[in-house]
């Protein structure tokens, strides 16, 4: 196996780090800007001090993510840069996501129609009677809560614990494994216990469903995929955990500060309140301007060029998705937040065969609480001012931890 490239030398020269820490829950990091200012391709420095390609330009971010025979998301492998401690017990969970065509696509497939734009649409009764409740709950106990907590997060828990058929009785306990996942500072030894402890309740889990089946995408997963051999078991235990993790985490960080965004931006809430049919716009303007998921990671197969630069077979290829979304040729005046743009181009799900395939549900999710909660407590204001919300860390989902409200 050939050693690691850690890009063109740079010997003597300082270079950004990457991630970098928020200051604002819902801006970019303010060192981000000197990515964009090197060009849309650049040099940065991880924690480790691996040299890797950060990529902030729009249209260098969709090339990479479009072409996976050269820019390579196989997790395994040992040029796959990881970008925080705890990635580096990521790399033993095998499920889809961290896979390249043709493995990958026989993974997702097996998914696809599970979250299409009319299954999807089936749920949303369903999800709008639980917004509903959520708020009963709120108004009862107000006039202030913690809108993470009481809200933002059993939203998208209920719903993936209900596709999945886990019970919801559980989500303390998966909801704290989860954080441990998540959380850019977890330690690598944390970070392994939580996956190991996630995987032991799934299987436990798995096991007693082949006893006595439900009605789930787990149990369908078992009948059509685990007992014909299509799937390994191992396999099934890293694809729930992905799905439970992932459908929780990302979607309950977009609905918080999907909030705060709006609440500090009156005019453009405003402006929504007027006129419903922006809602599915503003949605798309929300993720494009918050990006949950801050970057995501490959590696080069071969000797390729982008940006203008010669990247070379191994090199580490970060694609800045907050740093990508606010580029000024893809969207005009990027900085500024318009629930009137035009911003389904985004790239804050991905892009070609790694695209989320969770993304018509989180769409879905966010458009009925964000639509209901507005609507129903029409005095919502932040109960303490934003700038004292704790941010979550680099490295991980971005968001906020608390969100205290009153009305």
């Amino acid at each position: 196996m050939t050693e690691i490239s850690t890009a063109p030398s740079t010997e003597g020269q300082e270079l950004p780090a990457y991630p970098q820490a928020r200051g604002c829950p819902f801006q970019p990091p303010a060192g981000y800007d000197t990515y964009r200012e090197q060009g849309p391709v650049s040099l940065v420095e991880l924690y480790n001090g691996r040299r890797v390609w950060a990529v902030s330009g729009h249209a260098e971010a969709r090339q990479v993510l479009l072409d996976a025979a050269t820019y390579s998301s196989d997790r395994v492998h040992p040029h796959y840069p990881a970008t925080a401690p705890r990635f580096e017990s990521a790399r033993k969970v095998r499920n889809f996501i961290g896979m390249d065509p043709p493995e990958h696509t026989v993974q997702r497939r097996m998914l696809l129609t599970n979250f299409t734009v009319r299954k999807v649409q089936a749920l949303r009764p369903g999800i709008q009677r639980l917004v509903d409740e959520l708020i009963d709950a709120i108004e009862a106990k107000g006039p202030v809560a913690d809108l993470v907590p009481d809200f933002a997060l059993p939203v998208p828990s209920v719903v993936i614990c209900e596709l999945l058929g886990v019970p919801y009785a559980d989500h303390g306990f998966f909801e704290q494994q989860s954080r441990r996942v998540v959380t850019g500072t977890t330690s690598l030894e944390d970070s392994a216990d939580a996956f190991a402890q996630l995987a032991s309740y799934l299987d436990g889990l798995i096991r007693r469903k082949e006893e006595e089946p439900g009605d789930g995408l787990l149990d369908t997963l078992i009948a059509e995929q685990l007992s014909t051999g299509a799937l390994s078991r191992r396999d099934l235990v890293d694809i729930a955990l992905l799905l439970l993790v992932a459908g929780h985490e990302t979607t309950a960080s977009a609905i918080a500060l999907g909030v705060l965004t709006l609440l500090e931006n009156p005019e453009q809430l405003a402006a929504l309140r007027a006129d419903e049919s922006l809602l599915p716009g503003a949605v798309e303007e929300l993720l494009r301007y918050m990006a949950i998921a801050d970057g995501v990671a490959r590696f080069a197969t071969v000797d390729t060029e982008l940006g203008g630069h010669r990247i070379r077979a191994g090199d580490g290829v970060i694609v800045v998705i907050s740093s990508a979304n606010r580029d000024d040729e893809a969207f005009p005046a990027a900085d500024a937040f318009d629930v009137g743009r035009g911003a389904r181009h985004h790239i804050s799900f991905g892009h070609g065969v790694h695209q989320c395939i969770g993304q018509n549900l989180a769409r879905a999710e966010m458009e009925i609480a964000l639509s209901t909660l507005f609507r129903r407590l029409p005095g919502l204001r932040l109960a303490e001012p934003s700038g004292q919300l704790p941010v979550k860390e680099p490295g991980g989902v971005q968001g906020i931890w608390r969100l205290p409200v009153t009305w």
